[in-house]
């Protein structure tokens, strides 16, 4: 295995399928979301991407990396699509089967050859059982790489049985009525109806419905909501329709009585969609717009043959309440084998020591608070 270093993102567009191969359907590991998350955030770091090529000169590998320089921890390396996009099941791409010769190359360049370029590994949203990760972080850990993991938040996903019925069947008896009776009151008697965007002429507007009612939810709880940031929402714009070009795009409205009071907004790959983004009218929360979405879009999602349905990270409790199954996820820093590296780390670790002592305490003195 022989390491290319990386060049810039125009020169890896001619790997684009192969790149994408290499993601396995995952949405936010494929060329298209890591080259134009690139195009919004990259401005203020360096694309920190190499590949991976195997004795025959293929393409074994793939770091989607950028790096950027931060105050007090050095060059961090970090995952394309981290930060407030909020990408989920981030890895080192190969084949199955090649982790260990994949990342043992990626060790040993990032060890010798890149040594002195970065300072930090700082990888997020990674799948406490990807394999490629697990190795890359013994691998770096052998050549006196300090590795630190802590979890993260869980992603949660549903696996769909064979029918609507058998998957309605496995619900708690309370959920089960709940769900019937809206399938009753709006989706049976065509006062709900699900609207998808199969069209560009269909993109604008439904995805200024889904902006809109975002937002207004969020606002109605005093918090600014994600399509606030500019850069944000331009991505999304941008990379929603290069998505619908592709067949990959999944944004939902759901109109009552002719009027929208839910949005979806997701991706499909490797038979599952990846539910995103969405919101709800606030002033129809007596219609439970949040849960009739939820109904309509896993009805059509099972409908469409797909395999299941991934909430990604978060532990919101409707998520449990619909039969998902919690994934956890792993945070990974890890220092590059020089003393300001390993001083710097140690720092941070010291830090979070505290903070976690802290957090201890306060929860300890909330319960003498209460105690009778």
């Amino acid at each position: 295995m022989q390491v290319a270093p990386p060049t810039d993102v125009e020169d890896l567009a001619p790997l684009a399928e192969s790149w994408n191969a290499l993601a396995a359907g995952v949405p936010f590991r494929g060329w298209d979301w890591c080259s134009i998350w690139w195009r919004h955030y990259g401005a203020d770091a360096q694309w920190f991407t190499p590949l991976v090529h195997d004795e025959a000169g293929g393409l074994a590998g793939i770091a989607p990396w950028y790096v950027s320089r931060t105050a007090g921890r050095g060059r961090v390396v970090r995952f394309l699509g981290s930060g407030e996009a909020a990408a989920d099941y981030q890895s080192v791409l190969c084949s199955a089967g090649r982790e260990i010769e994949v990342t043992a190359a990626l060790a040993d360049w990032l060890t010798g050859e890149a040594r002195d370029e970065w300072d930090l590994l700082e990888l997020t949203g990674v799948d406490a059982e990807d394999p490629a990760m697990a190795c890359l972080a013994i691998q770096l850990a052998e050549r006196g790489a300090t590795v630190h993991q802590r979890d993260g938040l869980n992603c949660w996903r549903l696996e769909f049985p064979e029918s609507w019925d058998v998957y309605q069947a496995g619900l708690s008896k309370s959920h089960r009525k709940q769900m019937r009776r809206l399938e009753t009151r709006y989706l049976d008697t065509g006062r709900a109806v699900l609207h998808a965007t199969d069209s560009d002429a269909d993109f604008d507007p439904a995805m200024e419905t889904l902006i809109d009612l975002h937002q207004r939810r969020w606002r109605a709880q005093g918090e600014p909501g994600c399509f606030a940031s500019p850069r944000f929402t331009s991505f999304h714009r941008q990379i929603g329709r290069r998505f619908l070009q592709l067949g990959l795009l999944r944004l939902y409205r759901l109109e009552l009585d002719g009027r929208p009071i839910a949005a979806d907004y997701g991706f499909t790959g490797g038979g599952l969609l990846y539910a995103y983004q969405g919101g709800v009218e606030p002033e129809a929360l007596e219609d439970e717009p949040g849960r009739l979405m939820n109904v309509a879009s896993l009805k059509r999602a099972l409908h469409e043959g797909l395999r299941g349905v991934d909430y990604l990270r978060g532990d919101e409790p409707y998520k449990a309440h619909f039969r998902a199954v919690p994934r956890p996820s792993v945070e990974l820093r890890i220092a590059a084998p020089r003393s300001s590296a390993r001083l710097r780390q140690s720092a941070w670790t010291a830090g979070e020591n505290v903070k976690r002592w802290a957090k201890d305490r306060l929860r300890w003195a909330e319960g003498l608070r209460h105690e009778p």
